[in-house]
């Protein structure tokens, strides 16, 4: 979300002319869990971290990343590191300041690169140090104490310092160990293609901006799957556009196709299947600030896009189907897919005040809801709900805009086979999953 505060005001002044319709039927919530969610979701630990983007000083939970037993959430005012060793009691370890919005995450080894969104207003500061007016791009912190991570480098990626650039709504992790480098692919949102930026792991203050790779649109997110597959996707404007990773170049991708989708205008998120043959794509109707999942909406507005990635042909379209109230901000936001052995696909998703969900895809064709937990409206209104969820070692883990971090269980045949993995850039898979008599 770009401007995000003008266009929540707005949505509130419309959405204040409805009254509400109705809650989603489910389960009836347990003590411990106040959302309906259906039986095979449980409330396991939560962190919580109240913000509001109205109710005093502006600040909103966003994305966030894993590394071993912590994971990095980032929001509009900095980020903080949790131990989420036990996954029923998430633990505080610190907060770092930054002071421009969006704050997307991004870590590898002892790296956080965290996006700051829009154009710095006035002097202020990251990190203990200053930040100049006009400021938009990425910052490059130290974590190796997790209590008090050092601010090392600022890449400036606005127009001023690069022209035609927009600073960074999100940012990539395409790791090089080759070069012993950690590249970045950052989406600005507003400008055209993406900015390469690199992070030289032995000397981190060196990151710098290497060059722009065009997409013939703007790009929101930008996911990449590496292994066999070697593809990257930058959804944003009416689709996608895909690229051709070469191992010994992941600075300079081949564009394969681009496709546009009918009914889709901002082009959001995108995954894929771990041996990446399906792409998912997402889109934000209403910019993420409207309520785009009543049932008087396009079925467009509220649906995930399946498309054979090597060609972009379109495989099949799964809708939400528990239509949202007039007073909820909802679109289908920030997902990943579980890594299963078993040959299943299943995607993990976070879509605002639809709350958490998942859902198998094994035949694109015929997608469906295995599980979901789907909070009521919020009193009072304000912009919420479920920024991302993602799957990461058995647990889902729920970064909540007004509420913090909250970590849920499925309990589902679809969980069968699941990897555990060291650690999780959700944009980023580091390699495929050659699945068991999967479809050529």
């Amino acid at each position: 979300m770009r401007r995000t505060r003008y266009l929540v005001t707005l949505t509130l002044i419309l959405t204040s002319l409805f009254v509400f319709a109705g809650a989603a039927s489910a389960d009836p919530p347990s003590p411990q869990d106040a959302d309906p969610h259906t039986q095979n979701i449980h409330d396991m630990g939560h962190d919580r971290a109240p913000a509001s983007l109205f109710y005093g000083p502006p600040d909103i939970h966003t994305d966030i990343a894993f590394w071993g037993q912590y994971a990095i959430q980032g929001n509009w005012t900095g980020f903080r590191i949790l131990d989420i060793s036990a996954p029923g009691n998430p633990k505080l370890i610190s907060y770092t300041e930054c002071n421009g919005n969006q704050g997307d995450v991004v870590v590898w080894q002892n790296i956080v690169v965290r996006s700051w969104n829009s154009p710095a207003l006035g002097t202020t500061s990251c990190g203990g140090q200053t930040v100049p007016a006009g400021f938009e791009g990425l910052h490059v912190f130290d974590i190796s104490n997790v209590n008090s991570p050092v601010l090392l480098a600022a890449v400036n990626l606005s127009n001023g310092a690069i022209p035609g650039r927009c600073g960074s709504h999100t940012a990539t992790g395409v790791p090089d160990p080759a070069n012993n480098r950690l590249l970045i692919y950052n989406s600005g949102s507003q400008c055209d293609g993406i900015d390469i930026v690199e992070v030289p792991l032995n000397n981190p203050a060196a990151a710098a901006f290497l060059r722009l790779e065009p997409a013939g649109r703007n790009c929101h997110d930008t996911s990449v799957i590496l292994g066999d597959a070697m593809l990257a996707a930058c959804a944003g404007g009416n689709g996608y556009t895909m690229w051709r990773l070469n191992s010994g170049a992941l600075e300079d991708p081949e564009l394969l196709y681009s496709r546009s989708i009918p009914g889709v205008t901002i082009g959001h998120s995108g995954s894929f299947s771990w041996d990446g043959r399906v792409f998912v794509f997402g889109h934000e109707p209403g910019g993420g600030v409207g309520a785009s999942c009543e049932a008087s909406d396009p079925i467009t507005d509220r649906s995930f896009f399946f498309f054979e990635a090597a060609n972009g042909n379109q495989l099949g379209m799964w809708t939400l189907p528990r239509p949202q109230t007039a007073l909820e901000n909802c679109t289908l936001h920030n997902f990943n897919v579980v890594p299963l052995r078993s040959g299943r696909y299943v995607i993990a998703h976070g879509s605002y005040q639809s709350g958490t969900s998942i859902v198998d895809f094994t035949d694109p064709a015929n997608a469906f809801e295995v599980g979901y937990s789907d909070p009521p409206p919020i009193v009072p209104q304000d912009l919420g709900g479920a920024w991302s969820t993602y799957w990461y070692n058995n647990f889902l883990y729920e970064t909540n805009i007004t509420e913090g971090l909250n970590i849920l269980l499925l309990s589902d045949s679809a969980r069968a086979g699941a990897m555990r993995l060291p650690y999780l850039n959700p944009q980023t898979q580091d390699f495929t999953i050659a699945a068991p008599g999967k479809r050529k």
